[in-house]
């Protein structure tokens, strides 16, 4: 497990968290919190999400939620 301190600049980043979370939970109908807690372990929260939200905010919510999924895959957190 990796740490689990969160990294967060402004309010638009945990917004942007949130969002992802929200959405990724809905595409694989499971809890957001289930969600959370494998973005979290995984360090793919941090490091993915929150380090890339100047690049990852300016794609499409379907393009998005699916490339986090798939890294979630790639990265046997699913």
């Amino acid at each position: 497990m990796k740490d689990t301190k969160l990294n967060i600049q402004n309010p638009k980043e945990l917004e942007f968290a949130l969002f992802c979370i929200d959405f990724v939970a809905q595409e694989l109908a499971i809890p957001p919190q289930q969600v959370y807690q494998k973005l979290l372990d995984s360090g793919l929260l941090q490091d993915y999400i929150i380090a890339n939200y100047e690049v990852l905010h300016t794609l499409s919510k379907d393009y998005l939620i699916k490339d986090i999924i798939q890294i979630m895959r790639e990265k046997e957190v699913l």
